[in-house]
C-alpha cells in the first residue's frame, strides 16, 4: 500500500482555513445585504442629498415656496 499516508496534519489545517473563509464570506454577504436594503446609513445620506438638491432647485427658482415646503415635509417624514 504505497501512498496511503493521507494528508496528515495538513488536512485539519485546510478544513479550518475553509471554515474561516466560509464565515468571512458570510459576514461580507450580510453586510452587503444590509447596506443594499436601505437599513444602513446610506439611506440617511441619500435623504440629506435629496434635501440639498431640493434647496438648490428652490434657490434657482425652479420650484415655488409651496412646492418646496411640500417636498421638504415628505423628505423629512
Amino acid at each position: 500500500m504505497m501512498g496511503s499516508w493521507g494528508m496528515g496534519w495538513f488536512g485539519g489545517v485546510f478544513i479550518i482555513l475553509f471554515w474561516i473563509l466560509v464565515i468571512v464570506a458570510l459576514v461580507f454577504f450580510i453586510r452587503w445585504l444590509v447596506r443594499t436594503t436601505g437599513n444602513g446609513q446610506k439611506q440617511g445620506l441619500s435623504r440629506s442629498r435629496a434635501l440639498e438638491i431640493l434647496k438648490e432647485r428652490y434657490a434657482r427658482g425652479e420650484i415655488n415656496t409651496q412646492e418646496f415646503d411640500e417636498k421638504r415635509r415628505l423628505l423629512e417624514s
